[in-house]
């Protein structure tokens, strides 16, 4: 996906000029960008990261984007790609421990913190799903967005979308952690 980007020098604003915008969008759409950001990554700290991340790049592209309606689909893009550069560059650690935790009690319907366990499950197995996956069900079911709105933020094709959705789903009713919950 390309972002309209100003032609001219005289079209960008002033970074002053153009704070006051970008301060308001921020206010107005951090909610569902945290939400977002949060989605894409297993530490609520790390999301807070991901999106000031994604926040400053498009704070520095803000006075180049001509379209202000496109702006959440470029900050998406830019949680993407810097979680994706995240990714690739993260080291792995192993914390030893010495003792296993207690298993996750079966979840049931009305208690809400069996709800709440079937909830961490359920994220705990989009997680496990490979990035391009997670990022595409996440976008798809959790932002409830259309086949062809995903596939416009992520620059690929609604059967791109279409099989890679089906075949995380069927990732995800195959997880063991989440066939006990049945």
């Amino acid at each position: 996906m390309t972002t309209p980007l100003a032609t001219s020098v005289s079209q960008a604003a002033t970074p002053v000029a153009q704070a006051l915008p970008f301060a308001s969008y921020v206010k107005a759409r951090q909610p569902v960008l945290l939400r977002t950001a949060r989605s894409l990554t297993a530490n609520p700290s790390d999301a807070e990261d991901l999106l000031q991340t994604a926040l400053a790049k498009t704070y520095l592209a803000w006075g180049r984007i001509a379209d202000h309606r496109a702006v959440d689909g470029y900050v998406r893009r830019a949680l993407l790609n810097t979680r994706t550069s995240q990714w690739r560059k993260r080291r792995v650690d192993e914390f030893v421990c010495d003792e296993l935790p207690e298993p996750e009690p079966v979840a049931g319907a009305d208690d809400p913190a069996e709800r709440q366990a079937l909830h961490d499950a359920m994220w705990r197995a989009i997680t496990r799903l490979p990035a391009r996956q997670r990022a595409m069900v996440v976008l798809r079911y959790y932002e409830d967005l259309s086949e062809a709105q995903t596939a416009e933020v992520l620059g690929v094709s609604v059967g791109t979308v279409k099989s890679a959705v089906s075949r995380a789903l069927a990732k995800l009713r195959e997880d063991p952690e989440l066939v006990l919950v049945r």
